[in-house]
């Protein structure tokens, strides 16, 4: 790095100390006069009770053009709308032979795997008498071969594993060969092994036109369709290999598990519950499976995000103001945008995650006394949220650990608190709740986990309650041993304590287009809402110590209960762990906010608060590039987006 290259290192300094500045001013702002004897502020004992401050016509503009503006950048560069969509099944040995139209000179070719593991044997022939096979030679470079196929095992030249489904795969051949005959021989694990699509290449680097309908096959169950699927789309194949048409990172899982859902079959992947990828899916039924089809589901639950925040800081504040930065806060993180556009079921845990506490909120925050139709809907639908989100992902599970804490010390306020001496309408109350609360809690969502397992049952081919049940539990235990084994070392692994200053983000792609440019994008936090939301988790502590703040209480206990539970795990973490964990930095600072705006007038507080959200949005554009995979410069990402040399950026 040369002396321009340590620029870099200006901009987290500079960063931090303008949050630092802000919070110093903050804490000399919300401080009592020295004049005024210091005593606890609010009530002297601790109450979630309070005013739901409603919607109202002013925040519509704000929340609109927020919402739209994250969207355009969240679905800008998403992913292809175009793939292979018919296959072959070579299971069971399966061969199958086509002719091209004409001689070909084959210098490369690219293959579209789709279910199914194992492999190929690939051949050509010139007269459709004498054969050649692809097979991988034993020199230092591992290169490719042609050679005659007698005496040679089949070959494993062309791959078909679970991380190179849904992608396009490219070999290149050492010896190039004019081709007029191909036969493929497949050799799958199980019995299922298709193949999407075939490219072939010439000398020149230029892709061979291949006409389905003259690319007849001549062997195997599908001799003399019309159509040859393995070269029917020949449309959907890219200019060039990228994430933009292919599977990349843990994409390899869930895309291909949603598919198998849709289809029938059993799944690979059964590390996780099944109803994030039921979601994702969805996308799938809509658009096909394309990178656009199955990253579509998560891009929708992350822009839905943006109101539900906006409405639950609205409930918690009051303020257009606070509602509109706090959101803006969320949609220009770096993690919410690289993780929700990642096809995965992360996403999915967190917005139920951010439900569930909402609607706990909307319950806590009503008075003693309310009578129990008031409660039910909201405790209710904070249960519902809890239980699409267990069955999404176990971290829920973390959030419901404080969501339990914050119910039972507002069950304790609100029986406290009753007014008047109604001794026996309190009881009848409590045990009203209690009931329910059981319901919604415990009852509905294991209804909803359980349900979620019948396209195992059905893929098992028995969906008696007996089977059903069976499959289910078989794969609890399973999921707890793989989790609890997961130990193997990764080089953009992290720790719970690098997640809090933003230390070692996860890179998913990296890519070197041409000399001197550079594709590539990470995960993790940006750094005003990483390091800010750190500082304002400090400011809620002290509130809760020295104001009895319950709405501090509530937003730091939600904290907590998504990130004590990575302190005590063993196994490998990463950086999107913490993703969960980001809702609550946001409300911190949305906290923050909210004290700053009532403790000092509008020529005081603008600065900070602007300040504060207009940052993340510069950083947020500045970062772009590497949150989508856009090619930019080498230069740029090391003289600028570096901040950190273990920053793979």
């Amino acid at each position: 790095m040369g002396p321009i290259g340590y620029i870099v290192y200006l901009f987290p300094v500079l960063t931090a100390a303008a949050l630092l500045y802000c919070f110093a001013w903050y804490w000399q702002a919300t401080r009592p006069p020295v004049t005024k004897k210091i005593v606890r502020e609010g009530p002297k004992r601790f109450s979630f009770a309070g005013t739901l401050h409603p919607m109202e016509r002013k925040d519509a503009l704000p929340l609109l053009v927020i919402t739209a503006v994250y969207a355009l950048t969240a679905f800008f560069n998403l992913g292809s709308m175009k793939a292979p969509q018919s296959a072959l099944d070579f299971g069971n040995g399966e061969s199958r032979t086509f002719t091209l139209a004409q001689d070909a000179y084959v210098t490369k070719l690219w293959y579209f795997p789709n279910l199914g593991t194992g492999s190929y044997n690939l051949e050509i022939s010139s007269d459709g008498e004498h054969w050649s096979t692809l097979w991988l030679g034993t020199d230092e470079n591992g290169v490719y071969y042609w050679a005659d196929a007698e005496g040679y095992a089949p070959s494993y030249a062309m791959d078909q594993n679970y991380n190179q489904l849904f992608k396009w795969v490219e070999i290149k051949p050492f010896n190039a060969q004019y081709v007029r005959y191909v036969r493929i021989t497949g050799w799958a694990d199980k019995d299922l092994l298709e193949l999407g699509e075939l490219a072939f290449f010439d000398q020149d680097g230029a892709r061979i036109p291949l006409d389905p309908e003259q690319c007849v096959l001549t062997q195997g169950d599908a001799s003399g369709a019309s159509i040859n699927p393995l070269v029917d789309e020949q449309d959907t194949i890219p200019e060039r290999l990228s994430f933009t048409n292919s599977t990349y990172f843990d994409e390899i899982y869930h895309p291909r598990t949603a598919l198998e859902h849709i289809e029938g079959v059993y799944p690979y992947e059964i590390s996780h519950p099944p109803l994030g990828k039921l979601i994702l899916g969805l996308g799938i039924r809509m658009f096909g499976m394309t990178p656009f089809g199955w990253r579509f589901m998560g891009v929708l639950f992350g822009v839905l995000m943006l109101p539900l925040l906006y409405l639950f800081v609205k409930n918690l504040f009051g303020k257009t103001v606070v509602a509109a930065c706090g959101t803006a806060l969320l949609a220009a993180d770096f993690m919410h945008l690289t993780q929700t556009r990642l096809a995965t079921i992360d996403t999915y845990g967190v917005f139920f995650i951010l439900l569930m506490y909402y609607w706990m909120y909307r319950y806590l925050a009503l008075p003693a006394g309310t009578p129990f139709g008031k409660c039910a809907l909201p405790l209710a639908l904070s249960g519902l949220a809890w239980g699409l989100g267990a069955a999404s992902k176990w971290t829920v599970i973390y959030g419901c650990i404080g969501l339990a804490a914050l119910y039972f010390i507002g069950l304790y306020q609100k029986l406290r608190d009753w007014p008047g001496e109604t001794r026996q309408q309190r009881t009848a109350w409590c045990v009203k709740i209690l009931a329910l609360s059981v319901l919604c809690f415990a009852v509905l969502p294991c209804v909803i986990y359980f349900l979620s397992y019948y396209p195992y049952a059905q893929a098992k081919g028995d969906t008696s309650l007996s089977a059903w049940f069976k499959v289910m539990w078989e794969n609890q235990t399973y999921m707890f041993s793989y989790h609890k084994g997961v130990t193997d070392t990764h080089p953009y692994s992290s720790r719970w304590y690098q997640w809090l200053l933003d230390i070692r983000p996860i890179l998913y792609y990296l890519d070197t287009p041409a000399e001197g440019q550079t594709i590539r994008f990470a995960a993790f936090v940006n750094p005003v809402v990483c390091w800010g939301g750190l500082l304002a988790l400090l400011a809620l502590a002290v509130r809760i110590v020295f104001r009895r703040c319950g709405k501090a209480l509530f937003l730091f206990v939600g904290y907590l209960s998504q990130l004590l539970p990575w302190l005590l795990i063993g196994r490998i973490t990463f950086a999107y762990h913490y993703f969960p964990s980001i809702l609550f930095l946001v409300l911190a600072l949305c906290y923050v906010f909210h004290e700053m705006i009532e403790a000092a007038p509008a020529a005081s507080w603008k600065p900070a608060v602007y300040g504060v959200t207009g940052g993340a949005v510069v950083l947020y554009s500045m970062f772009y590039p590497v949150l989508v995979g856009l090619q930019v410069p080498t230069w740029y990402t090391t003289c600028f987006l570096r901040w950190f040399p273990s920053w793979p950026l």
